[in-house]
């Protein structure tokens, strides 16, 4: 920013303490001419720098200056130069009008607009083909975001750290010129700060909060290089603003949250990954091949687990090739040659295929790991935790030992076993996996099975229906039709969510389960009381929760019109309450007291505060997540540490 010195207003300026790393590294060791800075030829004045033990820029790899190192370029989606004297300044200009430009990063490219400009966010949206997932923004300064968030210490001090990742924080819509399109029907607002010059540089040109988004389209991973980013993304970007520095390693941004003071990974990719969580043993050399969602790897060796960075949803050739490009550099900079391989026990996942052909191919021993017990085992290890556990496992979807889809489980676990003590009931998903996106069909799917397919509808939001998918319905839960049985925590909040007009139907996943949690009342719910009525029997030692009268309280308060804020609240507190009652009857059993939280539903933060508060009341210790999600992107890490104990 000084415009004496020679690297004023340049977007590519770093020390050896900031700036890429992982992601312009080709091998080990770190040194210049194994990195894509290699294409770079220092300039004397910069050479000196490199060459100076006294200086701070002393074998800072990318170091660079207008003069020898990469440059910006602006093109059109056409691919075709912006005749402009200074790039910046047009990208700002050409922002401020509403367009959408795609950013080279540190990791690959990203979307940005301006976020105050509703018709520009939508247009992202329309173009992104993403209708409601929230976007995060990127702010200036902790004072900018000041003006349209509610920060606490805790949030502030990890905005502003090294790694800078985006955090989820209170938003206050009412009072913010940020378009509402930017994160429809939430209050949380996934912010971050300028973590490269480039960004700096542009957002004190707009003077606006931005869309800093993935470049990528829905479900397909962020692009990388120049050219390969103008063929994917050129029908998205109106503009180009990139450089020719290339991109080793793709690596979408971290998201974060705070709870009780201390960041929790939500995503862990940028500034994070791939620094190692410590293991409480020494381990083999172990690939395990992760979930089909949210998908990481895990590589380990010694006492270290290399989780890699989110990597997205396994359904494409694309993420796949990203996978394995990704796998192959870790192995290669952790000089790792695994000795046992290990996967989920969905034999459908595409990395579970992967695992059992690179097991196959390398003569390798395979352990399968079943998806539940890889979350809880995922949470014991990055807690240190040795002794057997009872572990809630409140989750979307797991393939189940007994063919069904489990995600609604209480297990008594160590790290290398598991028992199956507790779940939800089972209830049909007719349509399956369309159900999770036609939330209306997961509700239908609780009513017509516990309470009868003669149960009447009235007073509920189910009138636009066509009665002929009704029947169909109907015939699919009656006759076991494409309706697999599912125990899933997620699915009852779809559920519900559904049933109260919160969400009919889904157009990413949790988006139902996140809407409901955000009306309910986000504060001072901790001595709330209330709950819906449940029962507990059990059945050839599995105990289950029935859900019977739970979902005939939850209409009948719709009918009353019972306000959503306190229908919402209720469930919160009735799916805690169930946890903790189960936990007690298990641990009489059992004498066990520590207990596990895992799984993706535990992303709800509430449900999260009011079940971790009500089982410390009730005596236990509790463990959550902080360093590995809660969600699919920690499996990996359960995997692994699983497979390490079955193979000794």
């Amino acid at each position: 920013m000084n415009p004496a010195d020679r690297r004023y207003r340049y977007p590519f300026t770093n020390c050896t303490n900031c700036g890429p790393r992982f992601t312009i590294i080709e091998d080990i060791p770190y040194d210049r001419p194994a990195t894509t800075m290699k294409e770079f030829k220092m300039c004397p004045d910069c050479r000196k720098e490199y060459d100076d033990p006294g200086n701070r820029r002393f074998h800072a790899q990318p170091n660079a200056c207008p003069v020898c190192g990469p440059r910006l370029e602006l093109v059109d989606n056409y691919g075709r130069t912006v005749p402009t004297g200074d790039a910046i300044k047009k990208a700002a200009t050409l922002l401020k009008a509403g367009k959408i430009l795609a950013i080279k990063g540190l990791g690959g490219f990203q979307l940005a607009c301006d976020a105050t400009n509703p018709q520009a966010a939508q247009l992202l949206r329309d173009r992104k083909r993403r209708p409601a997932k929230p976007f995060a923004v990127m702010m200036a300064t902790i004072d900018d975001i000041l003006i349209h968030c509610r920060l606490s210490a805790a949030e502030e001090q990890l905005l502003m750290s090294p790694a800078a990742p985006i955090v989820l924080v209170g938003w206050d819509n009412k009072f913010s010129d940020i378009t509402a399109g930017v994160a429809p029907g939430l209050n949380n607002l996934g912010v971050m700060l300028p973590y490269t010059p480039l960004h700096h540089l542009l957002l004190r040109e707009t003077r606006l909060p931005l869309v800093m988004t993935s470049g990528n389209l829905s479900e397909e991973p962020i692009a990388r290089d120049n050219e390969e980013a103008l063929e994917r993304l050129k029908d998205i970007a109106d503009y180009f603003l990139r450089h020719n520095r290339d991109i080793r390693a793709r690596y979408d941004d971290s998201v974060f949250v705070v709870e009780n003071k201390k960041p929790v990974a939500l995503r862990r990719a940028r500034g994070y990954a791939p620094y190692p969580i410590h293991l409480p043993y020494t381990s083999k050399q172990i690939l395990a091949c992760g979930a089909e969602l949210k998908n990481t790897f895990c590589l380990t060796r010694d006492d270290h687990a290399f989780i890699s960075q989110h990597i997205g949803d396994m359904e494409n050739t694309e993420t796949l090739e990203h996978y394995e490009n990704t796998l192959e550099l870790y192995k290669k900079l952790f000089r790792i040659k695994p000795e046992i391989v290990a996967c989920d026990l969905h034999p459908e996942y595409l990395p579970s295929k992967y695992a059992i052909e690179y097991a196959a191919s390398h003569n390798l021993p395979l352990v399968k790991v079943q998806h539940h017990h890889a979350h809880i085992v995922s949470c014991m290890a990055e807690n240190g935790i040795e002794e057997p556990v009872i572990g809630v496992a409140f989750d979307g979807a797991g393939y189940g030992t007994d063919g069904h889809i489990w995600g609604g489980e209480f297990l008594v676990a160590d790290r290398q076993k598991y028992q199956r003590a507790g779940q939800l009931e089972y209830v049909p998903m007719p349509g399956g996996a369309l159900a999770i996106k036609k939330t209306y069909r997961m509700a239908l799917g609780y009513i017509y099975s516990l309470l009868g397919q003669n149960f009447p509808l009235e007073g509920l939001a189910f009138s636009k229906i066509p009665a002929s998918e009704l029947t169909i319905i109907k015939q699919q839960i009656a006759k076991g039709l494409n309706a697999p049985l599912t125990s899933s925590a997620g699915r009852l909040f779809d559920a519900v969510a559904a049933i109260t007009g919160v969400c009919f139907e889904a157009s990413y996943e949790a988006q139902a389960a996140i809407e409901l949690e955000m009306r309910a009342p986000q504060r001072r719910t901790l001595n709330q009381s209330g709950r819906y009525p449940f029962t507990i029997d059990e059945k050839s030692g599995i105990k289950t929760v029935r859900l019977g009268k739970l979902m005939e309280a939850v209409i009948g308060d719709v009918r009353n019109n019972m306000p959503v804020a306190h229908i919402s609240l209720k469930l919160h507190l009735t799916m805690a309450e169930i946890a903790v009652e189960m936990c007690r009857e298990i641990s009489r059993e059992t004498g066990i007291k520590s207990i596990a939280l895992s799984g993706g539903v535990f992303q709800n933060r509430l449900l999260l505060k009011l079940t971790s508060h009500k089982l410390k009341e009730a005596g236990f210790k509790v463990f959550t997540h902080h360093l590995a999600p809660c969600n699919d992107g920690g499996i990996s890490l359960g995997q692994a540490v699983n497979a390490n104990q079955a193979r000794k």
